[in-house]
């Protein structure tokens, strides 16, 4: 509480009466996730879309009378790093955290906020240890790996029945993760693999990798892993003549790996949900987005929504306190975002997350197929 002095007994007299009423604290939220590193697309994309939920919140009266304030730390998708953010965002104050982008990131840093009763809503972590730990302070917008791992060998097996088969890791929680959910389902859909191995995420030659799969005749690529090391990829089977349809999943959404991998990239096919930028729930949002030339493709609208979400339950519950609103989140619902209507399960999970086959095709990426 601020004490002004003024100039006269009669001002002094109104500026303590003033002061007698409490100002309003504002209520802290964390944004956490990869805004340096070889991952800092997804990090740009996350905090574009927790910048304007904010921005938004704010402009309509904020939260129970009280506005938003972002405190944004940087994990660089490192699990140390990330337990590192985790813990000063504790230390700051803040009520919930929009974040952590990677699986390897959420995963360990989802015990520092349970342990201290803090709300975590990940926009992108799709590993299903990431909720199935059964924290009640932990949830999610996007879906679980072992859907949409099913989606993938759903569609490999359905489209490509003669192919040959490659299916690679980067050895990380997401790429050996979601590698492994479609390794799973190939198996349960009678589906051989021909070829099965990880890579060292960050390695800058990936020649040896790709003189194998060609050596070996593989016609089908899957690669679980984030979109620098898959650009790399591609780039080295181009140049070895190597021109497999290549397959991957969400974290190929993004223009960095065009960037990367550039006319390489040409064809290949990727799951990620439905565009959400084209509901009808995401217009005002996209249009605002559009007016300050950022891109609302990718996860920047689940961003949004992770904060969208905790306000919307917050002011339902008439509360900020974690242990409310993650009750008040699981039991109610659906809630309203940009991203449709959401409800979650017990575990925190998105009830009935969609997916659609996508194609990259003259450096864009657009969806193909609907699942």
């Amino acid at each position: 509480m601020r004490t002004i002095l003024l100039a006269t007994v009669a001002v002094m007299a109104l500026g303590f009466a003033a002061a007698a009423v409490p100002a309003q604290a504002q209520i802290k939220i964390g944004v956490a996730g990869p805004l340096t590193g070889s991952n800092a697309a997804f990090g740009e994309q996350q905090k574009s879309g927790a910048d304007l939920a904010i921005a938004d919140i704010n402009a309509a009266g904020g939260v129970n009378g009280q506005k938003l304030q972002e405190i944004a730390v940087d994990d660089a998708c490192d699990p140390k790093t990330a337990v590192s953010a985790a813990n000063t965002l504790v230390s700051d104050g803040v009520v919930m955290v929009d974040g952590h982008f990677c699986s390897a990131s959420s995963i360990p840093a989802s015990k520092v906020y349970s342990d201290n009763g803090i709300i975590e809503i990940s926009p992108g972590s799709t590993n299903p240890k990431y909720t199935d730990d059964g924290s009640p302070f932990i949830f999610r917008t996007c879906g679980r790996d072992d859907e949409q791992g099913k989606v993938a060998a759903d569609y490999i097996a359905a489209h490509f029945k003669n192919a040959k088969i490659a299916v690679l890791d980067d050895n990380s929680t997401y790429g050996k993760g979601i590698a492994d959910q479609v390794r799973a389902y190939l198996g349960k859909l009678n589906v051989p693999i021909a070829y099965n191995t990880s890579y060292t995420a960050g390695d800058k030659d990936y020649s040896a990798l790709i003189s194998r799969m060609k050596q070996d005749g593989i016609t089908l690529v899957y690669i679980g892993g984030y979109y620098a090391d898959s650009g790399l990829i591609m780039r080295e089977g181009a140049a070895q003549g190597f021109t497999p349809q290549y397959f991957s999943e969400d974290a190929a959404v993004t223009s960095a790996l065009w960037q990367i991998a550039g006319p390489a990239a040409e064809g290949m096919l990727m799951t990620f949900s439905p565009p959400a930028e084209k509901d009808p729930a995401a217009a005002k949002a996209v249009a605002e987005l559009n007016a300050l030339h950022e891109d609302p493709t990718g996860y920047v609208l689940y961003s949004y929504a992770a904060i969208q979400v905790w306000a919307e339950a917050a002011e339902r519950a008439h509360s900020t306190s974690p242990a409310v609103v993650a009750k008040t989140l699981k039991a109610d619902g659906p809630w309203n975002t940009v991203l449709g209507p959401l409800s979650f399960d017990a575990k925190g999970d998105v009830i009935n997350a969609a997916y659609a086959i996508w194609k990259w095709h003259d450096g864009n990426y657009s969806v193909f197929a609907m699942h």
